[in-house]
């Protein structure tokens, strides 16, 4: 199976350059580091023409910041590499995670045995929540395909598949990167979860994020948590009654 591992990393993060380098080092496939696009450098007319309103139910309920887009793009970027150098798998990992060898191993092991069938597979950092259909084990290592998917694309492996098809679907977009992936029911390609995976986000001990900007006030943080919790509401329901297969990748 030819496969390649990608690590996204932002080349302004200098903090993150060295774990950067760690994680390509342990990942277990060959690959490299990823320039990611950074969205602050990105002209008013760029940002603009990658972005579109409201493309499918339900309707994110936010403006995009540059650093999403950034992130967008890198992923993009990435999906298209997978396609044009005809690998049949991708790793992308983000710059600021750190592995555990033992359940990473098995966890890759995992999703190397399963990717051909599900697709899209994300290493998750904390077990998913509701309900979920079993594909395998290894040891505590558990694969699975929620209902309702995770967030966060700290590491996942895609498919040649997988990486065309949401490349076809993604000229333009509305919500962040993890957001779309997260919308089976549009998609058509439900992710799977692997967990415990090895992979922990250590954000917090390098630099912060990346992504996101400026804080806001009281009253904007309250419309806010209102507009997410309706968001996640329709989330919800849209995964319940998403008509992508559950373990047969593309719908």
């Amino acid at each position: 199976m030819a496969g390649r591992a990608f690590v996204l990393h932002l080349t302004r993060a200098t903090a993150r350059r060295d774990n950067a380098r760690a994680v390509l080092a342990g990942c277990g496939m060959d690959g490299e580091i990823w320039p990611a696009v950074d969205g602050r450098a990105l002209s008013s007319t760029d940002l603009a023409a990658c972005v579109g309103a409201q493309l499918f139910a339900p309707a994110y309920p936010f403006g995009l910041e540059a650093g999403e887009i950034g992130c967008f793009l890198s992923h993009r970027q990435i999906w298209a590499e997978i396609v044009r150098r005809d690998l049949d798998v991708g790793l992308i990992l983000e710059d600021d995670v750190a592995i555990t060898p033992d359940p990473y191993e098995r966890a890759l092991h995992l999703a190397h045995s399963s990717i051909d069938t599900l697709g899209l597979i994300q290493f998750q950092t904390r077990p998913n929540a509701g309900p979920a259909t079993l594909v395998d084990t290894v040891g505590p290592s558990m694969l699975s395909v929620p209902q309702k998917a995770g967030l966060r694309t700290t590491a996942q492996m895609v498919s040649w598949e997988a990486a065309d098809h949401l490349l076809r679907l993604t000229e333009s977009f509305d919500r962040p990167v993890d957001t779309f992936v997260q919308s089976h029911w549009h998609t058509g390609l439900r992710p799977a979860a692997l967990h415990p995976s090895g992979i922990n986000d250590i954000a917090d001990t390098l630099d912060g994020s990346t992504i996101h900007g400026d804080t806001c006030g009281v009253l904007e943080k309250l419309h806010r948590e209102w507009a997410r919790f309706r968001y996640r509401r329709g989330v919800s329901r849209a995964s319940r009654t998403s008509a992508a297969p559950v373990q047969g990748g593309l719908a």
